[in-house]
């Protein structure tokens, strides 16, 4: 029997172990006991010739050995599950199954009217939805644990493809009794003695604002990090910063102030996928209909 087929079985007990780091959790989720678990990983570490797992406190760790195998079969693992799902798709292909991942912003509207708008016409299509920055977007999908992603801007790079769907204005967002409230469009270079509420390292937004700011000669300032945008306006509401924001829909919120920013500046909103991972049926209908909507 070829090696890899003997050790097909036990690879998703590896694999869980290594995402839980618990022989009890691992063994939970393959849906064994436990000392079952511990037998297979002993006949597992007899037949590689080498131990799988190592003493830590009270439990166990993957060794190097094991970490390696274990990273091998969640690869394997995500391409059998996808096989998976064409397998049931070809058969019933009106019911399918789409993993979206997309930013905290455009969960307000944008994501709840492409799907609705898709659910219309294939009603039994199932959405698992998946929020995040735009870089834990990106590996995500790299990694295959994600079909689509709606990020801004899209990634220029060839393990992608992608439709940009709309360019998005972004305004300059403060305090409403700030020195710039009432002004009818600011520059970035009047902004370099400001105190910035910025979204944190990995969000499209954050690259944005500091790569404009670098263009105007400066660094910006940041008095405060957050993860969502709505916690951004809320610091700016509160008088601790600007930030550089899509509009806000339907209006600015209590106690900010949207001002233009002069020349316009826009980020480009886009739908992105896998170049090379073949899609199934209800992911390819899906991402044509996102697109159809640009």
């Amino acid at each position: 029997m070829d090696e890899s087929v003997a050790l097909a079985p036990d690879l998703a007990l590896l694999a869980a172990l290594r995402r839980t780091g618990n022989l009890t959790a691992a063994a939970a989720v393959v849906g064994i006991p436990q000392p079952t678990a511990s037998r297979r990983l002993a006949a597992l570490a007899r037949r590689l010739g080498g131990p799988v797992t190592a003493p830590a406190g009270r439990g166990i760790r993957l060794t190097r050995a094991g970490t390696l195998l274990a990273e091998a079969a969640e690869r394997a693992l995500t391409a059998v599950e996808t096989g998976v799902r064409q397998a049931r798709e070809e058969i019933e292909p009106e019911r399918g199954h789409v993993v979206l991942g997309f930013l905290h912003l455009l969960g307000r509207s944008l994501v709840p009217r492409l799907v609705r708008d898709f659910r219309a016409v294939r009603p039994h299509t199932r959405f698992s939805l998946v929020q995040g920055s735009r870089q834990q977007m990106v590996d995500s999908l790299a990694a295959g644990d994600l079909d689509l992603a709606l990020v801004a801007p899209p990634p220029d790079e060839p393990a992608f493809a992608s439709a940009a769907l709309e360019q998005q204005p972004l305004l300059l967002s403060v305090p409403a009794g700030h020195r710039l409230a009432g002004a009818a469009k600011v520059h970035v270079a009047d902004l370099a003695g400001e105190s910035f509420v910025q979204l944190e390292h990995g969000y499209g937004m954050r690259q944005i604002t500091d790569d404009l700011c670098a263009a105007a000669g400066f660094t910006p300032r940041v008095a405060f990090e957050g993860q969502e945008s709505d916690t951004v306006r809320g610091l700016v509401a509160a008088g601790l910063g600007v930030a550089l924001l899509p509009r806000f829909e339907p209006g600015a919120p209590a106690g900010v102030v949207e001002v233009p920013i002069d020349p316009p500046v826009t980020r480009t909103i886009g739908l992105v996928w896998s170049a090379d991972a073949p899609l199934t049926p209800a992911v390819r209908a899906f991402r044509d209909h996102v697109v159809a909507q640009a």
